[in-house]
């Protein structure tokens, strides 16, 4: 009777444990759902965007149902023993974390709600100073906002202390109660967060749960798993490759050099270039967020960029072209380096940044004068020392500017991001005073189509946007639509216009006649929504110059990485320069094919930490999902298991290189190195 007794006084502490856990793993699932309402509410108010309201929900509250059971098997994990031994502290402590989820996930909510993509493990790669100029550039949040997340807390909080208190159970129901919160929590170890329902980008990216996505991400950043080929995959290879059009590199000495390859970049451009008894000067202006969706004929959320559209039609100009980066971090070394990303983006590598050539350092060995031009701080994202460690000439960014020019309108919270991108202009011309001596390799990035979106003359820009939308011959409801971005969309018609008296300015001058410009976006501004996982890295590429001879619209599709594999091609062919003929190029150069066309295999690089994106052919792999290009990098999802398996192959192959790299495998002998880097 005794044993009976005791027996029966542990399971109904146990019941107890189990009963007044799932009293506040309940009161924590309602605060969960009311903070997924909130969300939805908020961004669906903010962005009107046309949604399936039904599925949008259902696989939102799916993702917020599978990170509860994970989320309360920790709890269990960490109330189960303190209830023994105090049960007020139990309680205590597991409001206090679910207090601080709450904010976590408030926080992530308002960040998602700004820049339209989900915070990851990106955050870990940027500098104190980097973080601070991105939280200034976010602008201040509304006194009403702050009142509501107040009460939000403050009823959530209220909730932990009254309701579990409130509620009487009877024996049955705590039995019940407990079982089900056994099974619950067991079943939360098997569970796979679904993927969301296929809808447009930010659909997909709003369904996400804030909170398990940075969790998971933060996890894989601090124990991140080791790079291996896939078993399945190399059953595949073989059978691919025969089939295979893509372009193949070969490498000399892959064990000890990982990327080093002979140099196989064709000369496409000598057929729409005329050649002149001088080198040509380069000039390449990466503009800030500039993305094919807003740019150039057949955009489909409109054309906001009628320059450049004009501009196209004298150009060379790529409409499937891709940035290799969904951030401002990777541009540089891609376009200017066709380098690999290293662990976080090769700037990010800082002063262990591998020895490498790039367009700036081997133009200037074969006498190019080479400079940036940037309207902000160029330390940001390491850029500055990118460049130095290129070896250019000149650096120009906000602190060389000096008096007579006006920065960028500050944000309510006191943020600016320097100068706009007509004052940076101005700023190229005044210190580029022609005739120079040499060529030159001009290299400038703008900014002023970033957030916050504040440009000089804004209301001017502001009605220029209402202009554009009646010019568009958009519906009202569609006006409104649009509204909601259109500080986003006045900052692009305003970087446009600076394109515009760039061009106008620079045809004036007497070097005009043999300069080539290459315009590009450096990654697609996510800050309007976007429809697909290609859509970040859709950008256009123009070549402009009065050296073409013929123009011509291109539907091929290349990246960032084949621009200086390209232009060295294209010098190489016409005069006496000394470049090698063994590389490191990630890029094989530009596919100058009509039709829409792929011979190129390369990953991309989303955020610092989110190398996720596989390009090969007409093929795009993200994590294991499968997606097939169509015109207009129009995607749709695909099942083809060989496809996949032969794609994690290629997607592993570079990784295991990537890898190689960062433990110390260089990129290029000594001997190539001294003889081909300017001193």
């Amino acid at each position: 009777m005794h044993t009976t007794g005791k027996f029966k006084r542990i399971s109904n502490r146990l019941f107890d444990v189990f009963a007044s856990f799932a009293l506040l793993s309940i009161v924590c699932l309602v605060i969960v759902l009311l903070l997924r309402l909130f969300e939805l509410v908020y961004n669906l108010h903010i962005h009107s965007t046309k949604v399936d309201l039904f599925n949008l929900y259902g696989s939102a509250l799916a993702t917020d149902l599978f990170f509860w059971l994970r989320f309360s098997a920790i709890q269990l994990f960490i109330f189960f023993p303190l209830f023994f031994l105090y049960q007020k502290l139990s309680k205590i402590v597991f409001a206090v974390i679910a207090f601080i989820y709450l904010l976590l996930q408030l926080s992530l909510t308002l960040y998602f709600s700004q820049s339209l993509v989900p915070l990851g493990a990106d955050v870990y790669r940027y500098s104190l100073a980097d973080i601070k100029q991105t939280v200034g550039a976010s602008g201040s949040i509304s006194i009403p906002l702050v009142l509501g997340i107040i009460v939000l807390i403050a009823g959530c909080l209220a909730a932990f202390h009254f309701i579990p208190d409130k509620i009487k159970l009877g024996k049955r129901t705590r039995i019940s109660i407990a079982i089900l919160t056994v099974i619950s929590v067991t079943l939360s170890s098997f569970v796979v967060i679904p993927r969301p329902a296929q809808g447009s980008e930010f659909v997909n990216n709003l369904s996400l749960n804030k909170t398990d996505f940075f969790l998971a991400q933060t996890l894989q950043h601090f124990f991140p798993e080791e790079n291996e080929t896939d078993i399945y995959a190399d059953a595949y290879i073989g059978d691919y490759n025969k089939k295979s059009s893509i372009a193949k590199f070969e490498y000399v000495d892959a064990a000890h050099y990982p990327f080093l390859h002979k140099d196989s970049s064709r000369d496409v451009l000598s057929p729409f270039l005329r050649q002149e008894n001088l080198p040509p000067n380069i000039v390449i202006l990466l503009v800030e967020g500039l993305g094919r969706a807003f740019a150039n004929e057949g955009a489909y959320l409109g054309n906001f960029t009628p320059f450049i559209d004009s501009l196209a039609n004298k150009s060379l100009y790529w409409e499937n072209f891709l940035s290799e980066g969904g951030r401002t971090f990777a541009v540089l070394p891609s376009v200017v380096g066709s380098l690999p990303f290293y662990k976080n983006g090769f700037a990010e590598a800082g002063d262990n940044m591998p020895r490498h050539l790039s367009l700036i350092s081997l133009l200037k060995l074969n006498g190019y004068h080479t400079s940036f031009y940037y309207g902000g701080d160029s330390k940001f994202d390491n850029m500055q020392l990118f460049l130095k460690k290129s070896n250019i000439d000149e650096v120009n960014d906000e602190k060389t500017f000096g008096a007579g020019y006006t920065s960028m309108p500050k944000s309510p919270n006191g943020f600016s991001w320097g100068y706009g991108d007509k004052e940076l202009f101005r700023r190229y011309f005044d210190t580029r005073v022609a005739p120079l001596k040499s060529p030159f390799l001009d290299i400038i990035l703008t900014v002023s189509t970033h957030t916050p979106f504040l440009v000089n003359e804004q209301q001017k820009y502001l009605n220029k946007f209402e202009d554009r939308l009646q010019q568009l011959g958009f519906e009202e409801d569609k006006k409104k639509e649009y509204r909601d971005y259109r500080y986003q969309y006045s900052s692009i018609l305003f970087t446009d216009d600076a394109i515009k008296n760039f061009i106008n300015t620079y045809s004036k001058r007497a070097d005009f006649n043999n300069t080539i410009f290459f315009i590009t976006g450096d990654h697609r501004m996510p800050e309007i929504p976007m429809a697909s996982k290609i859509d970040r890295y859709h950008v256009p590429l123009l070549i402009y110059s009065p050296l073409l001879i013929r123009t011509a619209k291109i539907s091929s599709i290349s990246t960032h990485f084949d621009i200086t594999p390209s232009i060295l091609a294209y010098i190489k062919a016409h005069y006496p320069v000394q470049l090698p003929s063994l590389v490191s190029w990630m890029g094989s150069g530009l596919d100058t094919t009509r039709s829409l066309n792929s011979v190129h295999a390369y990953p991309l690089l989303q955020t610092k930490t989110e190398l996720v994106d596989f390009l090969e052919g007409d093929n795009l792999l993200n994590n294991s999902q499968l997606f097939k290009l169509k015109q207009g990098l129009k995607s749709s999802p695909v099942e083809d298991e060989a496809q996949v398996a032969a794609m994690l192959h290629s997607f592993n192959e570079f990784k295991k290189k990537n890898e190689s790299v960062i433990k110390g495998a260089p990129l290029l002998p000594d001997s190539i190195y001294s003889r081909y880097f300017p001193r």
